[in-house]
């Protein structure tokens, strides 16, 4: 798995239509009315990385396999969520889960599709839906806090450590602030924050939906989205749901190619959603070839060696011993792994290297 986005945003924002176009699959619906989507639906689909077709000819692999996305199609949330309004907190649950917040904005008029709010304005959509997701963060973190209170006058080492995490993200959601701001800067700490799995601590990527005239270049709306975006340290991108829906639906990668040229467009709106998304959550590939499979696989930038093992397998960093590599441009330059092995750049590496976005790996071990 590379990593997991929920898709959010008002009812009629585009958010089904968007889901359905990237995961090429008809399992949600595009009506024009709201709560159409009545339960989260899950699609996922394979990380494009040209670096794959490379290495496998090179290793004469006999299949390829991406490392995948997943995005779960979160039913649109409505002033009141929080409290049960529309559909509620049962969705809002289906977010707590993800990495990162893929948040939907309409970006385009059409007064052909309702709009909720009875006009067009992204900002005020933007923060209607994070206000629905402080709240919810707000009480139930409440909760937990006046929980763990109890238990560290005992004398709870962990429980005292939580509270400590807890109480500045508390201060900030009662301010009117996402969780996110008060995330602390300390490893330990932040792998405590992490777990409370707040709607608000979530990366974000703010995707405009626009009219496919402005895909290629965004317009004021999207605009506007970017530099809040900005402002706040988030992602953005900016899409045509319209035209992804079209590109669905075309033969293969050629067809694609040529139809999205003819409208100024160089990448798909996946490709956009999947390279913000890595630079969002800094996530980097490496990689593993032989001759079954030529593999993709996605982590942290900084993991080190037995860590990235361990997302093949948990026997992997158990019994580490060390790390076979290989640059991926010596790879293909040197022809492979007997090569880069006569010329020298085959390298031992032990558990303490860090791995580097492209590296072909070979993992030894005993357990």
């Amino acid at each position: 798995m590379g990593f997991n986005c929920g898709i959010v945003g008002l009812p009629n924002v585009g958010k089904s239509t968007l889901f359905n176009a990237l995961t090429a699959t008809a399992a949600a619906q595009a009506a024009n009315f709201p709560f159409c989507t009545i339960e989260p639906n899950v699609g996922r689909v394979a990380v494009p990385d040209e670096r794959l077709d490379v290495l496998a000819r090179i290793g004469k692999s006999q299949k390829i396999i991406p490392t995948q996305l997943e995005f779960v199609d979160i039913a649109g949330l409505v002033r009141g969520a929080s409290k049960g309004e529309g559909l509620g907190n049962k969705f809002l649950a289906n977010i707590r889960e993800v990495d990162a917040v893929v948040h939907v904005l309409r970006c385009f008029e059409d007064g052909n599709v309702t709009h909720v709010e009875n006009s067009i304005d992204p900002i005020r959509d933007a923060e209607t839906v994070e206000t629905e997701l402080m709240l919810s963060d707000l009480e139930s973190l409440e909760r937990r806090a006046d929980q763990a209170a109890k238990k560290a006058k005992g004398g709870d080492k962990e429980t005292k450590e939580m509270l400590a995490v807890m109480e500045p993200v508390l201060e900030a959601l009662r301010a009117g602030k996402q969780a996110r701001t008060a995330r602390p800067e300390d490893p330990a700490a932040r792998k405590i924050f992490n777990a409370l799995q707040l709607l608000t601590g979530k990366p974000v990527l703010y995707a405009c939906n626009v009219e496919e005239g402005s895909a290629a270049t965004g317009n004021a709306l999207s605009a506007k989205v970017a530099a809040r975006a900005k402002a706040e340290g988030a992602g953005h991108v900016v899409i045509s749901a319209a035209i992804e829906a079209e590109v669905s639906q075309l033969g293969g990668p050629a067809e694609q190619k040529e139809f999205l040229e003819s409208l100024g467009l160089k990448e798909t709106g996946l490709t956009q959603v999947i390279r913000a998304g890595y630079d969002l959550l800094d996530l980097i590939t490496y990689f593993t070839v032989g001759p079954k499979e030529t593999r993709a696989w996605t982590i942290r930038r900084a993991t080190k060696a037995p860590q990235a093992a361990a997302v093949i397998h948990n026997d992997f960093e158990k019994g580490f011993i060390r790390a076979e590599t290989i640059a991926y441009k010596d790879f293909v330059a040197l022809g492979g792994e007997q090569g880069a092995k006569d010329a020298g750049k085959a390298r031992s590496e032990g558990k303490d290297y860090v791995v580097q976005d492209g590296d072909v790996l070979h993992f030894l071990f005993n357990v």
